[in-house]
């Protein structure tokens, strides 16, 4: 059943009392926004730049992920440390050459001196919530482990795309010598 509310909606119908036409949403119009987007994700905007620090983020989750289940039986602190400092020199190369388009302007050495002094900080805190996880609920399974890394890496996440975007990828005149 309509409802009669809807029915009465004249602001919604032409002068000749007819309802216009939805824009169609063929071919070309979808064609069109799927260009948009690509060429937006491409920019160099904070949003096109935070889309692709998401992907590379999520890229290297998955890699971690398999580094810290692979060496999980050596202790979730090396495996925490391993699948740390592996993803983070991919994770720096990334962002170097995809995320802010820096690879011209920022060495090897520079992004991962500058992006890993970045990283330590989320180690030190990774290490200390499974420290902490351990102490409170004991002997867990991986994958709580796991979880308990991704949340605590993601709420460093959006401080780190700063940091990154402010200092160690910023390019012309508000990067210092």
């Amino acid at each position: 059943m309509t409802c009669p509310s809807v029915l009465r909606r004249s602001h919604l119908a032409g002068v000749d009392g007819q309802v216009p036409d939805a824009p169609e949403a063929g071919p070309d119009r979808v064609t069109d926004a799927l260009r948009h987007a690509r060429e937006h994700l491409r920019g160099d905007d904070t949003l096109g730049q935070f889309a692709r620090f998401v992907f590379v983020g999520g890229l290297t989750t998955l890699v971690y992920s398999g580094l810290f289940l692979a060496l999980d039986g050596l202790g979730d602190q090396i495996a925490n440390l391993v699948g740390a400092i592996a993803t983070t020199v991919l994770a720096n190369e990334l962002h170097r050459r995809l995320t802010f388009h820096a690879g011209r302007e920022v060495t090897w050495f520079t992004a991962q001196w500058e992006g890993g002094g970045l990283a330590a900080i989320g180690l030190i805190a990774t290490s200390m919530s499974l420290a902490g996880f351990s102490t409170l609920f004991g002997d867990v399974h991986a994958f709580a482990q796991i979880g308990l890394v991704i949340a605590v890496t993601g709420a460093i996440g959006a401080i780190r795309f700063v940091a990154l975007r402010a200092w160690v990828f910023s390019t012309g005149s508000t990067r210092e010598g």
